[in-house]
């Protein structure tokens, strides 16, 4: 498992793989064993990975997951919303840097237009979980995000990688520092509001 820390506001390590079961069921380990808040577990592919439906999402080499762990105060605006807040970051990050159209939904999809196709797709979810030890409460927010993977033809009737839509690869480490910053310059404002 290689460590470094990641130069951003509040990601205080970062835990790099390049193949993970899911992202989400180890940082519920990683929490349980005492990790910082603001430890991102990020992969480069999952094998088991599950969205909110409890389907399995396809998460290939070429996209970007990650999950991070967070400690929300407790109140009722910001822990049951954060799924869909950060789907609306993600999008306002997709359309300011590659010019496409998206959408976010309230389950915490989302949605890019596929121009080709005349019709919203999904390029990315979130799925926040909660756990609760015996001294904190933790959300784990966990993103899939359809950057540069390949999507197989059973897929592609629903669902979109920007890599499909822009038709050039782009830089998964310069999207995600620009997603992060997005991220948490929104998160510390939602949290400072629901205090």
């Amino acid at each position: 498992m290689a460590e470094t820390i990641f130069p951003l506001q509040s990601v205080t390590k970062v835990i790099g793989l390049e193949r993970v079961d899911s992202t989400q069921a180890l940082a519920a380990e990683l929490a349980l064993k005492g990790e910082p808040e603001g430890t991102l577990v990020l992969a480069c592919e999952q094998t088991e990975a599950f969205g909110r439906d409890g389907q399995p999402f396809y998460s290939t080499e070429g996209g970007v997951y990650f999950t991070l762990l967070l400690r929300p105060n407790k109140s009722e605006d910001v822990f049951p919303s954060l799924g869909a807040k950060m789907a609306g970051v993600i999008a306002q990050t997709l359309t300011a840097i590659f010019e496409i159209r998206t959408k976010a939904t309230n389950e915490g999809d989302v949605l890019a237009w596929d121009k080709n196709a005349h019709k919203w797709k999904k390029i990315a979810g979130v799925l926040v979980q909660a756990l609760h030890t015996d001294t904190e409460d933790w959300a784990l927010l966990g993103v899939g995000i359809h950057l540069n993977n390949p999507l197989p033809a059973s897929r592609k009737k629903t669902e979109v990688s920007l890599k499909q839509l822009i038709r050039t690869e782009t830089s998964k480490e310069l999207f995600l520092d620009e997603l992060l910053e997005n991220f948490w310059k929104e998160y510390s404002y939602w949290t400072r509001s629901a205090r």
